[in-house]
């Protein structure tokens, strides 16, 4: 459904010291330097997959996105989507996919939401009897109807994202490019985002690229994962691999029974945290059942739980590792 080849983007952008003297020399004899936004990209997607497109603020994604959805062009490399060139597809590539940036918006604000709904229609010459279905589909599952008549500028920044992605699901696009959907929501707005596009995706077979900062978006939707660091794409594959390759340990939960000390605890693990009656014990992943045997049977432990570390380490320890990499790279070099 979705696949690059050697993706990249660079942007030239002028270079000049601060003060009036830099000013006026870069006016005079102007200099430049060559950034890279994205370098040497290629994945492909398969129809109905969620993939989340992970990386730290100016990895690339958003740029990635944008070349996906045919509004940048690449510097180098080729991509095709439902079997279009993003860049020559016209109407009918248009018609096939969706880009909502969460900090981007489309909604009218001095308009009720079903105003940009109408126009939206037009743009994408939806029969009416299409329109009133589809709308009818997406009010239900975002539960819309008492903002339809509201002015945007009344509803709450949840409520406009909901509408935000009406709007953008109207022509039924069996592509969505999705560019933190969830961003500045609160806990209970980003589970109802979460729960629809996993059930727009059910009913419609829809190919998920999604972009969040936000784990739990991660966690809840993804099947895989792809991430991007410094433009470069550093990973491609399911989350559980990836926690598995980057971190070496597991994460002993414990309740504790009555008398059981931080100092026992530590003489057979390393503790991470103590509170009695909670603990928490970091092991080597491969220790992890010979420990917990091991504390069952020297220590009352009301409760034991093996967890993986928090999604968000993971990622992190990811990325710090991968900056390492190119740091000691770039010094060889």
């Amino acid at each position: 459904m979705i696949s690059t080849e050697g993706l990249s983007k660079s942007f030239r952008v002028k270079v000049r010291e601060p003060g009036l003297r830099s000013a006026l020399a870069a006016l005079v004899a102007p200099r430049y330097r060559d950034v890279h936004a994205v370098r040497d990209v290629s994945f492909a997607i398969e129809p109905g997959e969620i993939v989340a497109f992970l990386g730290p603020n100016g990895a690339g994604k958003t740029t990635t996105l944008k070349m996906l959805s045919g509004l940048l062009y690449p510097s180098a490399g080729r991509c095709r989507v439902a079997g279009f060139d993003p860049w020559t597809g016209g109407a009918p590539f248009k018609r096939r996919i969706t880009l909502v940036l969460g900090n981007r918006r489309q909604l009218l604000w001095d308009l009720a939401p079903e105003e940009t709904f109408r126009l939206n229609q037009a743009i994408y010459d939806i029969p009416e009897t299409a329109y009133r279905e589809r709308l009818d589909e997406l009010v239900t599952l975002l539960d819309l109807e008492a903002l339809l008549d509201k002015p945007v500028r009344q509803l709450s920044l949840g409520e406009r994202m909901k509408c935000e992605l009406a709007a953008a699901l109207l022509h039924r696009p069996p592509i969505l490019f999705l560019d933190e959907p969830t961003l500045g929501l609160d806990v209970t707005a980003q589970d109802a985002i979460r729960r629809f596009l996993l059930a727009y995706r059910e009913r419609h077979g829809a190919t998920v690229l999604l972009t969040s900062h936000y784990m739990q978006d991660v966690t809840a939707m993804a099947s895989r994962v792809l991430m991007i660091n410094r433009g470069r794409l550093l990973y491609d594959g399911a989350l559980d691999s990836l926690i598995a390759r980057t971190v070496r340990t597991k994460r002993l939960e414990l309740v504790l029974g009555p008398g059981v000390t931080r100092e026992a605890l530590a003489a057979l693990a390393p503790v991470t945290s103590f509170a009695f009656p909670n603990a928490v014990l970091e092991v080597p992943r491969e220790e992890a059942a010979a420990t917990s045997a091991r504390l069952l049977a020297a220590l009352p432990i009301a409760d034991l739980a093996i967890q993986e570390p928090p999604v968000e380490e993971v990622i992190r320890q990811a990325f710090a590792g991968a900056a390492t990499e190119d740091d000691e790279g770039a010094a060889a070099r």
